[in-house]
């Protein structure tokens, strides 16, 4: 009897004991759905907003040396990475067929100069013979219009000398400025072909410690780009260190490459140290805006939806990134702050923002709210949005 006693008590508290665990096991509570949800106080900070985009650092000026005559390359004087001045010999090419020109041309000036004396003398001896009636006017004409053809020959003759001169002056090659030799694009004994055009030889950059960088941005990013504004920007070359420069020119020339439009912004750069090269990829971020002090907002918390739909306030659906709508021109957000152990849509007017945080300009939020950032422990779903079974 006594045995059978112990038994109903032991079976009936098991049975207590379960029904209990169940009951907490199916049933939510505040303190499950509190402890679920991750949230960050608000706090006030500085935000600054920038817009990057991928140039090419270059000199401010590039000089290409060319040559306006042919020839085979005698002597060079100049290398890559060499200074130079302007004025400085850069390059000799073979003179010889320039001198033998020169020299034919100034033959032909003395014998165009002749002729042009034996033209005078003709036409003044003529002009006396007239005067005494010996020749006919005819005669005279004929005196008169041979010395303006020889004089028009002389001419001619002394403009070649003129220009197979310059022709064989500029078989040397002179810097045109002060600068360093960036490229050499010939050698000894390579014969140059200035024909159509002039073959460029030399290219000098006149000041490597004054940079720039042309880089190209969006059409959605260029409203906001102004002339000097901060840029910072960093080069594969030196992975730990970040320069800085400020925009001197937004191009209004754009550029369409697959339906997408661009313009040109330049850069300027001081590089006192020559340690930025020509060439070089820069990563650029021009800062367009920049709020101190300010009340701000994770940008995860503009991100956050409830899992549950009936939460969401009307018309409000998941956005991603696209979190931000404008109303009357001004860009609208929602975040979400617990209310009696629930999630409360809290509708807020937003500004720049940074990529992490974004700036909060109005809305019912308190220095001493704190916004929902995360869902840590999704409810299971159990039909039309019915409690979940807790996890451990």
């Amino acid at each position: 009897m006594h045995m059978n006693m112990s038994k109903r008590i032991l079976i009936g508290t098991i049975v207590l004991l379960l029904g209990a665990a169940a009951i907490w096991w199916f049933m939510p509570s505040k303190a499950s759905a509190e402890g679920r949800y991750t949230a960050m106080p608000l706090e006030h900070g500085d935000i600054t907003q920038s817009v990057a985009a991928n140039g090419t650092l270059n000199p401010v000026v590039l000089v290409s040396v060319g040559s306006q005559v042919s020839g085979i390359v005698n002597k060079i004087y100049a290398d890559f990475n060499g200074i130079v001045k302007a004025g400085q010999v850069l390059l000799e090419l073979d003179p010889t067929l320039n001198r033998a020109q020169l020299q034919q041309s100034e033959a032909n000036l003395a014998s165009a100069e002749a002729s042009l004396e034996l033209a005078k003398a003709n036409e003044n001896r003529a002009r006396g013979l007239f005067a005494q009636e010996y020749v006919t006017r005819q005669d005279l004409d004929v005196a008169v219009q041979a010395l303006k053809a020889a004089k028009a020959q002389f001419d001619v003759a002394q403009a070649q000398v003129v220009r197979d001169r310059r022709n064989l002056d500029n078989t040397v090659i002179r810097s045109p400025v002060s600068g360093v030799v960036v490229s050499r694009l010939v050698d000894v004994g390579q014969t140059v072909a200035a024909s159509l055009q002039s073959p460029t030889l030399f290219q000098i950059a006149q000041d490597l410690s004054h940079m720039q960088i042309d880089t190209s941005y969006a059409e959605a990013d260029i409203g906001n780009i102004k002339v000097g504004q901060l840029a910072t920007f960093r080069v594969d070359a030196f992975p730990n260190r970040t320069f800085r420069g400020e925009v001197k020119q937004v191009r209004l020339n754009p550029t369409t490459q697959q339906n997408v439009v661009t313009y040109d912004v330049v850069v300027s750069v001081e590089n006192e140290d020559q340690a930025l090269m020509p060439g070089m990829t820069a990563y650029v971020n021009i800062v367009v805006a920049q709020r101190k002090d300010i009340l701000v907002v994770p940008n995860s918390a503009l991100r956050f939806r409830p899992v549950d739909a009936a939460k969401r306030p009307p018309g409000d659906k998941p956005k991603g990134e696209g979190r931000k709508e404008k109303k009357d021109g001004v860009q609208m957000g929602t975040v979400y702050v617990l209310e009696n152990g629930q999630p409360k849509a809290v509708r807020i007017s937003v500004g720049i923002t940074d990529n992490k945080m974004t700036e909060v300009l109005a809305g019912e939020l308190k220095d001493s709210d704190a916004v929902i950032v995360e869902d840590r422990q999704p409810p299971t779903k159990t039909g039309s949005g019915g409690p979940g079974m807790r996890l451990f």
